[in-house]
């Protein structure tokens, strides 16, 4: 009998990234890889990349655990997934994390911006609005895990520290900013007052590159000595930081494990996120044939471009697996000492809470104490309890840790039209608040909650899955 060219291994739900209305999907495994065919019936055959991996891939499914819903949900179910954001009761994943856009100005215009900010694109909220959205988050959340202010560039905003002073009254646990780290580079007063905000706080910073024609190409402009400014005085105020690094295939995917490394000599750097590319925004004429770089790439390259992590420090997170990738470290001595691979995936699927902060679980303090919680003071003294895990470490005598020695990996993933997978954006816990004061996945948000998206949403919201 003919046989196929690849090995069927499941079904889902996508969208045709044309039209963007719901199609059937085929994920099955070719050439190595995993790939997800889809049909729409104007726009023709799709094949998509989704992962590079497939021994990793089938893995997810193991990490797939009892979902984690928020208080209260804010919207119907009415259309079916992905067209009631809001949240609505079909959604599978409380806010591990709520980004809130308080301003829709920049002080760049980087050619991968999803929302298309720039000096002179909409406008700042008032501080009536970013509290009422506050408000929202704690409504649904009762003790947000970690809200991220954002934009535009949220440090332009005119009342940008009374928002600051709002966000602090309310019971969220870790507060970040995300930034693009100009002000902070160029006034030393400003980033001063930041460390007021110390513990609970941490800055987000752009980090794409020290290469400049790789920030040209972000980011539209030259921004080597700005970057180590900032990161300069974040290091003289001790305060926490995560960099951020925009990865797309072929321009700075080679610098991975230079990224890290440089990283870990950063007294303030608490870790590194790693985003592939969305296609959304300004990414739209991305070409995601040629372009697209995956999660699974992303963390085989890490693997093969540093000598600190091997394939059970990089794990996936309960909460969202197809989405996100977590690994822990202690920096100690000098020494870096890989923490995840000593964590029973069991203890993670059984005992944890779902969040991508789960080391706040007070569950698995014999693997991972509360003081390397991403909510807890840099201060706070090492807990009997992890002894048995430095037991694990050779030659280590550490009578006092705390966060400042803890260093994360994570990567995620934001899904786009593209590699669209309904099972996943249920799973979503990186949320958003929308103009609406919706709380929306941060992928859907992209794809049709921005202005000039809602006529697409209002076209394909009804139509059916095909």
């Amino acid at each position: 009998m003919p046989e196929r060219n690849w090995i069927y291994y499941d079904y889902t739900i996508s969208l045709c990234s044309s039209c963007l209305r719901r199609v059937s999907a085929k994920i099955v495994f070719m050439d190595n890889n995993v790939y997800m065919l889809k049909n729409c019936p104007d726009h023709g055959h799709e094949k998509v990349l989704i992962a590079t991996d497939i021994e990793y891939y089938k893995r997810l499914r193991n990490y797939n655990k009892r979902s984690e819903i928020p208080h209260r949900f804010n919207t119907p179910t009415l259309h079916g997934c992905p067209y009631d954001c809001g949240l609505c009761p079909d959604h599978e994943q409380h806010s591990c994390l709520t980004v809130l856009e308080i301003t829709d100005r920049c002080n760049l215009t980087c050619p991968t911006c999803y929302a298309e900010s720039s000096p002179t694109a909409g406008r700042h909220k008032t501080l009536e609005e970013v509290c009422k959205m506050l408000d929202l988050i704690v409504g649904n959340e009762k003790e947000p895990d970690v809200v991220q202010l954002s934009g535009g560039e949220p440090t332009l905003h005119p009342q940008f520290f009374e928002i600051l002073d709002e966000a602090k009254k309310r019971p969220i646990k870790h507060l970040m900013i995300n930034t693009n780290g100009i002000r902070i580079a160029q006034d030393e007063e400003f980033a001063k007052r930041l460390a007021t905000y110390m513990p609970d706080f941490e800055i987000y910073l752009q980090w794409d590159s020290l290469d400049n024609a790789v920030l040209q190409k972000l980011r539209g402009a030259d921004l080597r000595d700005i970057r180590l400014k900032a990161l300069e005085r974040l290091n003289e105020l001790n305060l926490n930081t995560t960099l951020v690094v925009t990865l797309q295939r072929g321009l700075n995917t080679d610098q991975i494990g230079s990224i890290i490394d440089f990283a870990l000599k950063q007294d303030c750097v608490r870790g590194v996120t790693f985003q592939p590319v969305q296609v959304a925004g300004r990414n739209e004429n991305f070409d995601a044939a040629t372009e697209r770089y995956t999660l699974t790439e992303t963390r085989t390259d890490i693997l093969n471009q540093t000598n600190i992590f091997n394939a059970d420090d990089l794990i996936p997170v309960p909460c969202n697996p197809d989405a996100l990738v977590m690994g822990y470290a202690l920096k100690l001595g000098g020494e870096v000492f890989p923490l995840t691979r000593f964590i029973n995936p069991a203890d993670l699927l059984d005992n944890s809470k779902n969040t991508i902060v789960y080391e706040q679980d007070e569950k698995l303090k014999a693997h991972m104490l509360k003081m390397f919680s991403t909510g807890s003071p840099v201060d706070k003294k090492l807990e009997g309890e992890f002894n048995q895990l430095l037991c694990c470490l050779p030659m280590v005598n550490a009578p006092e840790l705390s966060y400042k020695n803890l260093f994360r990996i994570i990567i995620m993933q934001f899904i786009d039209a593209y590699n669209f997978d309904v099972r996943a954006i249920k799973k979503s816990c990186v949320h958003i608040v929308n103009n609406e004061h919706q709380i929306v996945p941060f992928e859907t948000m992209n794809l049709f909650y921005r202005n000039e998206h809602k006529k697409v949403y209002e076209r394909v919201k009804n139509l059916p899955i095909v």
